[in-house]
């Protein structure tokens, strides 16, 4: 499969939306998991199964981060999406994360909460009912990133996990994310990295950490986006290391876009015939 970018306008994906996000009219289970403790707090995976689901079935699943700039948010941001893609088939799981404003923490500690978060899932593909090489990292804006240093982040663990399993996903859906902290950390010093060493910085920046491993990746974003700029970098950056690759550029459209109609089931159709052409689902 040859990557590439399009710009992609409202006309172009209706028919897609209508076809691919119509509704399937079979209820999706929902359940709450803990995934993770730190001190008084507890992480929390909900989880949207299929209907028909059964712990033996071999599913692919998707795992969405909420985005709110690492200090706002919760995981209601992607449920339209996870009752879309449970509908048609796959298991859903949205993730709750350490917040900068909650529970005063930096966003490297965000980066880890995703990481097990992402271990969690592979660790409990059996009674989830999911194939552990099928996994999809997916999200938006700074969940977009926390997406991203799943597959790219190497040394950044909670101490009490098994580190012989891999919280890296199988593909990548990344809607507007922030890929480049460091140019981000030179453009706003205070505020969200104010406390971050330049280290830090780095070793949570995916643009700085790409490679070849790097796995079939979706990026969805508008051409008015602030961090425009740093995703056609990070486009570009994929395809010179061999990544596979797809790009949807929506013309005019601001950072957030995605999750506003009607661009929610616009971008949802985007994500499917993603999905469709990995192999993660039927047409």
């Amino acid at each position: 499969m040859k990557p590439f970018t399009q710009v992609v306008s409202l006309v172009a994906f209706t028919l897609c939306a209508i076809t691919a996000c119509q509704p399937l009219f079979a209820q999706t289970q929902e359940t709450r998991e803990i995934y993770k403790t730190v001190g008084e707090r507890q992480l929390t995976l909900t989880i949207n199964r299929p209907a028909g689901w059964k712990p033996a079935d071999q599913r692919p699943a998707i795992v969405f981060f909420f985005g709110g700039g690492w200090t706002k948010g919760s995981p209601v941001q992607f449920q339209p999406q996870a009752e879309h893609f449970a509908q048609r088939g796959l298991v859903c799981l949205r993730a709750d994360y350490r917040l900068i404003s909650r529970d005063k923490i930096l966003p490297d500690a965000c980066v880890e909460d995703a990481i097990s978060a992402m271990r969690w899932v592979r660790a409990h593909a059996k009674t989830l009912g999911i194939d552990p090489n099928r996994i999809v990292a997916a999200g938006g804006s700074a969940g977009g990133h926390l997406a991203a240093c799943t597959a790219v982040v190497d040394d950044i663990n909670a101490s009490a996990e098994d580190k012989t399993i891999s919280p890296k996903p199988n593909a990548l859906i990344l809607y507007n994310p922030v890929v480049d902290m460091v140019a981000c950390a030179k453009e706003s010093a205070k505020g969200t990295f104010e406390g971050l060493d330049v280290r830090t910085i780095a070793r949570i920046s995916p643009m700085q950490l790409l490679s070849k491993a790097q796995p079939p990746t979706l990026l969805i974003d508008g051409t008015a986006d602030r961090f425009n700029a740093q995703i056609r970098a990070f486009e570009e950056k994929c395809k010179a290391l061999g990544v596979q690759v797809e790009a949807r550029y929506v013309k005019d459209q601001p950072h957030g876009f995605f999750n506003k109609q009607p661009w929610q089931e616009q971008t949802t159709a985007m994500a499917d015939a993603f999905l469709v052409r990995i192999g993660y689902l039927r047409e």
